[in-house]
């Protein structure tokens, strides 16, 4: 899971780049019965740890590879929908699928995730093994995804795919998870939000607050789409005049705020709305 954006650049890969190119790209697919989730929206996000189920929010958040169908079945029974998360653009040793990367796919650590590598995104493996995951999504009864790390271009992922690299792998994604029956948020991204609003149902987004970023997601909420928002500073976990009036501006903005340990982890929760 990252977080921050570094400096872009690195060394070039020998893999496949032709379906990265943006005339590879098809129209958004718009037409479809997937969830879509509305401004305001409430939401639980964990990643880590056994997942409390006991929020009263409309959305859970929950880590695609550790949980089972009978929890997402558990969450959805009492009517909540439950958005699955798997990182889009990195490597993670962890993972069931760990040893289906090849060499050539794998670049750059993390910034602050050390145990986790940029992957190239132009490499045709690197989709077949996204396109899967979107398939254990729809196996598990996921009603939507979270593809994270969507925004190695602007970091340092040690290969030399551009802007438009990136658009085009995002809207892949999109489109891939539509043609599923999947709702998909975008993960950060938040300088290419213009051009990929329309393929994208929500938007997930970490500190937004904290870098005075916020209204860059703007065009999600006129769109009619939510924002989930998630701010760690220990004075929103610690103050209560900061934290009101931090909900105070994302309660304006119609965004979906919460404040959370950066682990993910349930140890503390502060929602504002």
């Amino acid at each position: 899971m990252a977080l921050l954006a570094g400096c872009g650049g690195g060394s070039s890969s020998s893999d496949s780049q032709e379906d990265g190119s943006p005339e590879a790209i098809s129209d958004p697919i718009t037409e479809g019965s997937w969830y879509r989730p509305t401004p305001l929206v409430t939401w639980q996000w964990q990643l880590q740890g056994a997942v409390n189920t006991g929020y009263p929010v409309q959305i859970y958040d929950i880590d695609l590879f550790d949980n089972d169908v009978s929890l997402i079945q558990s969450i959805q029974s009492t009517g909540k929908k439950v958005i699955c998360y798997f990182s889009g653009g990195s490597y993670e040793q962890w993972r069931d699928d760990a040893e289906d990367f090849n060499p050539a796919d794998l670049g750059h650590s993390l910034d602050g995730w050390e145990d986790e590598r940029w992957l190239d995104i132009r490499s045709t493996n690197v989709r077949d093994l996204m396109a899967k995951r979107l398939d254990i999504a729809v196996s598990k009864g996921c009603d939507g995804v979270e593809p994270d790390n969507m925004d190695g271009y602007i970091n340092d992922p040690g290969f030399d795919f551009t802007a438009s690299d990136q658009l085009a792998y995002n809207r892949w994604m999109a489109n891939e998870a539509h043609s599923r029956g999947l709702a998909i948020g975008l993960k950060n991204d938040l300088d290419q939000i213009k051009d990929l609003v329309e393929y994208f149902d929500f938007a997930v987004n970490e500190q937004c607050f904290e870098y005075d970023e916020c209204d860059l997601l703007q065009p999600f909420v006129d769109a009619n789409k939510a924002v989930l928002n998630a701010e760690y500073l220990d004075k929103y976990v610690n103050d209560a005049i900061q934290r009101q009036s931090l909900c105070t501006d994302s309660v304006n903005r119609q965004f979906s705020t919460l404040v959370l340990p950066l682990d993910l982890n349930d140890d503390f929760r502060y929602s504002c709305n």
